[in-house]
């Protein structure tokens, strides 16, 4: 068996060599150092080239390096290779953590008490009052982010795809539903895979069924916000607020405008990260699975893309 990593933008070394230790007998190689790729099984990719994969004749499973297949042009793939992806525990629970803080931190104001601070401001204002988040897509990620903002007194509804019954949730579907949930969130929290149907799903026509005080929190992918619409219903007071950790581009470009506007909270892309030995453990798993003719983990419905 063949390992081929593609993941580009990033230091694989560390990566490379933890999965080569745990896979002592399995030829790992890093593209486009590959001797062989009639050989390769297996790929691990982020934004791979698309001229990778006619190059592979003989593959088998792809991994995604996270918990999104959208950096995979899932069209270029034969319909026989499997696609799987990365789920982490922890990482639904630190994604959970990072909305509840900042779903906090926008209820008691403290990015305009940072402001006032600078300015040397005394000006005490009550918190808002407001306490129905609306939560867009609900699989894993959302499920963890429900629980943790129903525990600490937060009224909590979803949009999801299918039927998922779950406690104290109430989920909508379809584009009615959706008009629904979104007339009565004070906070809206993305937390959708990115798909064709998915992409600039936060734009004018749903941002302006938003009460004008609600705040938008992406956690998912930057494609989703359609940016120039985004910064209209702020810069319009239709919005009150956003927070944002994912952006088409990575880095912000430093010109950007969302970095001057001060009803926007920025992270860089941090609301939740994989430990990377955990990582390496699902992967390793899933290359000894392919190897042995079991059936992998964490499989992709290719029809829906996630």
């Amino acid at each position: 068996m063949s390992v081929l990593v593609a993941i580009t933008g990033r230091n694989n070394e560390k990566l490379i060599t933890k999965l080569q230790e745990r896979l002592p007998n399995t030829l790992i190689e890093q593209w486009p150092d590959c001797k062989n790729a009639n050989n390769v099984d297996f790929v691990l990719a982020w934004n791979a080239p698309e001229s990778l994969w006619p190059q592979l004749p003989n593959l088998k499973a792809v991994s995604s390096f996270g918990a999104g297949v959208d950096s995979i042009d899932l069209t270029l793939l034969p319909e026989h290779v499997e696609v799987v992806r990365i789920v982490d525990m922890q990482l639904a629970e630190d994604m959970a953590e990072y909305i509840l803080t900042h779903v906090l931190a926008q209820k008691l104001r403290l990015k305009e008490y940072y402001t006032k601070q600078t300015q040397q401001t005394w000006k005490p204002k009550r918190a808002f009052s407001n306490k129905h988040v609306g939560i867009l897509g609900f699989g894993e990620l959302g499920k963890a982010c429900a629980q943790k903002l129903i525990i600490n007194g937060f009224k909590v509804s979803a949009w999801a795809q299918s039927n998922k019954n779950t406690a104290n949730v109430e989920v909508y579907y379809g584009d009615e539903g959706l008009s629904g949930m979104l007339s009565d969130v004070d906070y809206l929290v993305c937390l959708l895979p990115l798909t064709q149907a998915t992409t600039g799903i936060i734009n004018r026509s749903m941002l302006a069924k938003l009460p004008s005080h609600a705040v938008v929190i992406n956690v998912a992918r930057g494609a989703h916000v359609v940016e120039q619409d985004l910064l209209n219903a702020l810069n319009n007071d239709s919005l009150r607020a956003a927070t944002l950790d994912v952006f088409d581009q990575e880095p912000l470009t430093q010109n950007h405008p969302y970095w001057g506007n001060p009803k926007i909270t920025l992270t860089p892309h941090c609301a939740a990260l994989s430990d990377l030995n955990s990582v390496i453990d699902q992967i390793a798993d899933n290359i000894e699975r392919l190897n042995k003719g079991l059936a992998l983990n964490n499989s992709v419905d290719r029809t829906k893309g996630y």
